[in-house]
């Protein structure tokens, strides 16, 4: 009973302060969080929840999903940059859930409540639920949608002695299933996979499809997929998904072209968008994204492989997870444009499979779990410390010394001592508990101190509150140069669209430009006068008064 208590106060402490404390610490960063949350507001003000605008004009780049939820939360809970971030946060807590219950039917308690620990303190699944963007939801519906498809293909026991006893684990249990329970998982897949559709397009039945390819040519049960088809199924997600784009269509001739030609496939086929990277870039990713949990990760991969060159013949379950993951990530590594945000779905997929290879292979193999996560553990401390040393400038400035880096550093080493060490001992099971603490509690600090670090001055909402606090009307601005997270970010927080600097003004305006521009590059007919500036370089912003000559 004690033991079931500290999973739970630990599981709910790591839900909380991964996903929902401290949602609005920073103010929206980024081109994107500021955009959307235009959107969104938009869409609460004027009432039209059909077409996106982005002032006042039809936006296409998304489907309406994202700007749904937080229109809502702007209406029950007012704007504010958590209630821009509020849906990403319970759309992560929700396929937390859901895997965690999947994790459960399949493989047990044990491989359940690591996940919930594991899962929502990784990296990638903390930073984009606390960002305003499509990316989580989209990565949440089909994460959701996920796991009634496994239901249905009869991956998932549903009887607790088929779970708990060494039955074959390339078992169908399709023909377990009662009726009701099918037309359920059915009904679930296709309302979850319409959601997927609504938050970021047909990216979602690519990749749920092709992950289901995956899977069903490796166990050759062609059939089984047959059953992602059922009626009920596809007229579930119909009514979901399509009402939206018919509607959007209707009312906006060009949607169709803008949205499916040029921001799926002309992002996907071409590098117009210029997010090209290196075909690795993925690899590099999802390191970054399970941290402080890579070097577990590591060690599953290097142990899960080892287990199939000794002819261990993947059970069903794991070739869906696996499917899922890869096809995700080769899927993008195709695609001309790479951004971090792509492949999030894949990550509770891996995420379930490094905590089902640690509860499988860790009792037998813990002296090499203990190692992986020690050795990188303490040149994390041995970094810590020489981070904390003032006299190692050098080491500072090569790693962005900033303290949250600092503090970071020092979470990642200390989880990972503590969960190699700690597994070394019976109770095991808890050395994931102890390695969580370290996690909340930076964590817990790195939340309160953030408005006090560089990274705040990243928003734009600082620049708004001087510009408020200066009593400039936003009607006398103009902008020369801005980069477009600032613009972006100015505009929403003075709820207005700021212009660019055109000729020779004719009456007395204020130009906010970059650090570098001063006066003497403004036009000899204004008198200029330089009213403050943060930083004199390019990622810096000035406010100029310029008067006409008269």
């Amino acid at each position: 009973m004690l033991s079931r208590l500290f999973w739970l106060i630990a599981i709910v402490a790591t839900l909380y302060f991964c996903y929902f404390r401290q949602l609005g610490v920073v103010g929206l960063m980024g081109p994107d969080e500021p955009r959307y949350a235009w959107i969104a507001r938009d869409m609460m003000e004027s009432g039209d929840w059909i077409t996106p605008r982005l002032y006042g004009s039809p936006w296409f780049e998304k489907p309406p999903l994202y700007y749904w939820g937080a229109a809502l939360s702007f209406k029950f809970f007012g704007v504010s940059e958590t209630s821009a971030r509020l849906p990403s946060a319970i759309a992560a807590l929700l396929a937390t859930l859901a895997l965690a219950w999947l994790a459960w039917r399949v493989y047990g308690s044990a491989t359940a409540r690591w996940l919930l620990l594991l899962l929502p303190s990784s990296a990638g699944m903390i930073g984009f639920s606390h960002s305003a963007a499509t990316d989580m939801p989209f990565s949440a519906m089909l994460t959701c949608a996920m796991v009634p498809a496994a239901v249905q293909l009869g991956l998932v026991p549903l009887a607790s002695e088929d779970r708990e006893s060494n039955a074959d684990p390339n078992r169908n249990f399709a023909s377990d299933l009662s009726r009701n329970t099918f037309f359920v998982a059915a009904a679930l897949f296709g309302l979850f996979l319409g959601y997927a559709m609504l938050a970021k397009g047909p990216a979602a039945i690519i990749l749920c499809g092709g992950a289901v390819v995956c899977w069903a040519a490796y166990t050759k049960r062609w059939k089984d997929t047959l059953r992602l088809l059922h009626p009920i199924a596809i007229v579930v997600f119909c009514v979901v998904a399509l009402p939206w784009y018919l509607l959007c269509a209707a009312r906006n001739p060009d949607f169709l072209r803008v949205f499916i030609l040029e921001h799926n496939f002309k992002r996907f086929l071409t590098p117009e968008f210029q997010h090209i990277q290196p075909f690795w870039y993925y690899a590099g990713i999802v390191l970054i994204a399970l941290l402080p949990w890579t070097p577990a990760l590591i060690w599953a991969m290097v142990t899960s492989i080892r287990s199939l060159i000794r002819d261990t013949r993947l059970s069903a379950m794991s070739c869906f997870l696996l499917s899922w993951a890869l096809f995700c990530v080769v899927f993008f590594t195709i695609s001309r444009s790479k951004l971090p945000g792509y492949i999030l779905p894949a990550i509770p997929a891996i995420g379930l499979l490094l905590v089902r290879a640690i509860t499988n292979f860790g009792a037998a193999r813990r002296w090499s779990f203990a190692i992986t996560s020690l050795l990188p553990g303490i040149a994390l401390a041995v970094l810590f410390f020489a981070l904390f040393s003032h006299n190692d400038q050098i080491l500072k400035k090569a790693v962005a010394y900033t303290p949250a880096i600092e503090l970071a550093v020092a979470a990642i080493g200390a989880a990972n001592i503590l969960l190699g060490f700690l597994f070394l001992f019976p109770r095991r099971n808890f050395a994931m508990i102890a390695a969580i603490v370290p996690v909340l509690f930076v964590m817990y600090i790195v939340d309160d101190a953030l408005p006090f670090t560089p990274i705040s001055s990243q928003s734009a909402r600082y620049l708004a509150d001087q510009i408020r606090a200066d009593e400039i009307p936003p009607a006398n601005i103009r902008v020369a140069g801005l980069k477009r997270a600032t613009l972006y970010g100015l505009n929403f927080y003075l709820h207005t669209d700021l212009r660019d600097l055109t000729g020779t003004p004719t009456r007395d305006i204020y130009v906010l430009t970059t650090g570098r521009t001063t006066c003497d590059k403004m036009p000899a007919e204004v008198k200029c006068e330089d009213v403050w500036r943060r930083t004199a370089d390019d990622d810096g912003v000035a406010l100029l008064h310029l008067t006409p000559n008269r």
